[in-house]
């Protein structure tokens, strides 16, 4: 059954010692917004949701490289393989989308593949825009964050004879001393029904934001320096809301308690209650 009202989120999460999400464009050091406040992409996020349902057996299209499950290299090497009978119809092309990937049918998804050098009547490409209910923001700290940067060496040269040093066995490790970074996403029912997000569908979105870093450790992230410490569920009694997102959002409040936090203990997190909606708080996992 697709869900029936509306849904608000919000998620605290703590960093120590780690680069919750490196910026290709700024020689992987973390993101920040302003040059100040500590910042995960929506993207970044959505990435770890996929990979989460993916540990739950869940269909997932955008699959990274190194989370493959279905030996496909690409996006439309998966959209051909599995949907490629489906592509001369544009209504069958989202039902089947949106019914094969769970990430589909939460997120949305553009298909926007070229045809073949021999196109033929029956592969001339695909363009299909899927506008899905499930939108979440970029998470940003709470406070300025403090990065640190270390120069880093290897052992062994990658190339060359080994007679002297190369400049591959140099580089840079950044790393977010402390943060705690908060985001919040809805849940729209009107986009659900269009793509049959299911109220199974948001139990395991759930279950996801409160695991959101299982399997998730990397040089960058190591075991245990990543937490979800809490998760704010707002369930609404209608499809349009009893409040805007906004309005539900905004009755979180999470403030440092000292000049330089060190811990998820130097914040306090108060939450006010609407009338007549009251949030699930659940612990990360």
């Amino acid at each position: 059954m697709n869900i029936q009202n509306k849904i608000d989120f919000a998620v605290i999460l703590n960093v120590n010692n780690a680069n919750p999400n490196g910026d290709p464009l700024n020689g992987n050091r973390p993101r920040t917004a302003g040059g100040y406040l500590g910042e995960i992409s929506d993207v970044c996020l959505k990435r770890k949701i996929r990979n989460r349902w993916l540990d739950m057996g869940q269909g997932i299209f955008v699959q990274s490289d190194d989370n493959s499950v279905d030996g496909y290299k690409s996006l439309k090497q998966r959209a051909d393989g599995e949907l490629k009978a489906e592509q001369k119809d544009e209504v069958k092309f989202r039902e089947y989308a949106c019914k094969k990937w769970m990430d589909v049918r939460a997120f949305g998804q553009v298909f926007a593949f070229k045809a073949d050098k021999k196109a033929t009547d029956d592969n001339k490409g695909v363009s299909i825009g899927i506008r899905g209910p499930v939108s979440l923001h970029p998470a940003f700290s709470v406070v300025p964050v403090n990065i640190t940067s270390t120069q880093i060496t290897k052992s062994v040269s990658s190339e060359g004879d080994g007679d002297k040093r190369g400049s591959d066995t140099m580089g840079m490790k950044h790393r977010v001393d402390h943060g705690v970074y908060v985001f919040y996403g809805s849940i729209n029912p009107q986009l659900a029904t269009k793509t049959g997000f299911s109220e199974q569908d948001a139990v395991m979105l759930k279950d996801a934001l409160t695991k959101l870093f299982e399997n998730d450790a990397s040089s960058a992230r190591p075991e245990g320096s990543m937490e979800v410490h809490k998760v704010y569920w707002w369930k609404h009694n209608c499809a349009s809301g009893q409040y805007s997102s906004a309005k539900v959002h905004r009755t979180l409040s999470v403030t440092a308690k000292v000049e330089e936090p060190n811990g998820i203990a130097d914040y306090e997190i108060r939450h006010s209650v609407l009338d007549g909606l009251f949030p699930d708080v659940l612990d990360g996992f």
